[in-house]
C-alpha cells in the first residue's frame, strides 16, 4: 500500500511540475496576463482527496455481509439487533476542522508528519501559493473574503434558526414514519391474534358439530319415544274399547239368556202344578217347624 501511494504522488508530482512549467513559460511570454488561480489548488486538494479517500477504503476493515434467503430455514422471527443493527440516519454532518478541512485529511497526515504536520503543510502551501503568484490577490480575492463574511455572519446569525426549523421538520417526518411503522407492527400483531382466535374458533367447531349431532340424536329419541307412548296409548284404548265391547256383549247374552230360561220356566209350569208345589212347600215347612 506504501508503496502504490508513492508511485501516485511521485505522478502528481510529475504532473504538477509539467503544469507548473508550462504556467511559467505562459507568464514569461505574456507578463500581463492573469494568472491560472484554481488549477494547481483544485489539483492538490483533489490529489489529497483521492488519497485520503484511498487511504480511509483500504484501512477500513472488513465487514461480513449476511446473506439473504426467503427460506424458512434462515429467516429469524426477530432481527438480530446485535450483530446487526438498523442504520441510523447521521444526523450531524462529517467532522471538520477550520471550518472546511475534512478530519480524513488529518488522520492520513498523522502517522507521516505528527500532529501539527496537516497546519504547517497548509501554512506553507498558502505561502508558497502566494509567493509565488499562483494565488494572485486580486479584486475577486477581496470579493471572495467579502462574500465568505457574508456567508459567515448569515450562517452565524440564520443557521441556528433555520436549522431548528428543518430539523424540527424532519423530527416530524420521521415520527410519522416511526408512527407509521409501530402502527403496522400493532396491527400484524392484532391480525396475529385474531388468527389465532379464529383458528381455535374452528378447532371448537369440531366439538360444536358434536354437541349438534348429540342435540339432534336426543330430540330424535325423545320424538321416537313420544310417538311410541302415542301408539301405546291409541293401542290400549283400541283394546279396550274391544274388551268393554265383548264384556257388554257377554252380559247382553247373560241377561237375555237368563230371561229367555225363565220364561220359559214359567211358562212350563200350570196351575194345577204350581197349587201342588205350593201345598208341599207348606207341608215341608211345618214338617220342619217342630223339629225347629
Amino acid at each position: 500500500m506504501k508503496k502504490s501511494m508513492k508511485n501516485e504522488l511521485k505522478i502528481e508530482g510529475e504532473s504538477y511540475k509539467t503544469q507548473q512549467t508550462a504556467i511559467h513559460k505562459r507568464k514569461k511570454r505574456r507578463p500581463s496576463r492573469v494568472h491560472s488561480v484554481q488549477s494547481p489548488a483544485i489539483l492538490l486538494i483533489g490529489m489529497l482527496s483521492r488519497l485520503a479517500a484511498r487511504t480511509v477504503q483500504e484501512v477500513r476493515p472488513l465487514v461480513l455481509v449476511r446473506p439473504t434467503s426467503t427460506s424458512a430455514v434462515q429467516r429469524a422471527e426477530q432481527r438480530d439487533e446485535a450483530n446487526f443493527p438498523r442504520p441510523v440516519r447521521p444526523v450531524e454532518p462529517g467532522k471538520v476542522r477550520l471550518g472546511f478541512v475534512p478530519e480524513e485529511w488529518f488522520q492520513f497526515l498523522y502517522p507521516k508528519t505528527g500532529v501539527t504536520g496537516p497546519y504547517v503543510l497548509g501554512l506553507g502551501l498558502t505561502t508558497f501559493l502566494c509567493s509565488k503568484e499562483i494565488y494572485v490577490m486580486e479584486h475577486e480575492y477581496y470579493t471572495g473574503i467579502s462574500i465568505l463574511l457574508m456567508v459567515v455572519y448569515a450562517v452565524k446569525k440564520f443557521g441556528p434558526v433555520i436549522g431548528q426549523t428543518l430539523d424540527k421538520k424532519i423530527e416530524d417526518i420521521e415520527q410519522s414514519w416511526r408512527d407509521y411503522r409501530e402502527g403496522s407492527i400493532i396491527q400484524v400483531k392484532e391480525s396475529m391474534e385474531k388468527e389465532k382466535e379464529a383458528q381455535l374458533s374452528a378447532k371448537g367447531q369440531d366439538m360444536l358439530f358434536d354437541a349438534k349431532r348429540e342435540n339432534v340424536a336426543l330430540q330424535l329419541e325423545a320424538a321416537y319415544r313420544e310417538r311410541l307412548a302415542r301408539v301405546h296409548s291409541e293401542v290400549k284404548k283400541r283394546l279396550d274399547y274391544q274388551l268393554e265391547v265383548a264384556n257388554v256383549k257377554t252380559r247382553l247374552q247373560q241377561k237375555h239368556m237368563v230371561d229367555w230360561i225363565v220364561k220359559n220356566v214359567k211358562g212350563s209350569i200350570t196351575p194345577a202344578q204350581e197349587a201342588a208345589t205350593l201345598k208341599q212347600c207348606m207341608a215341608d215347612l211345618k214338617a220342619l217347624a217342630p223339629k225347629a
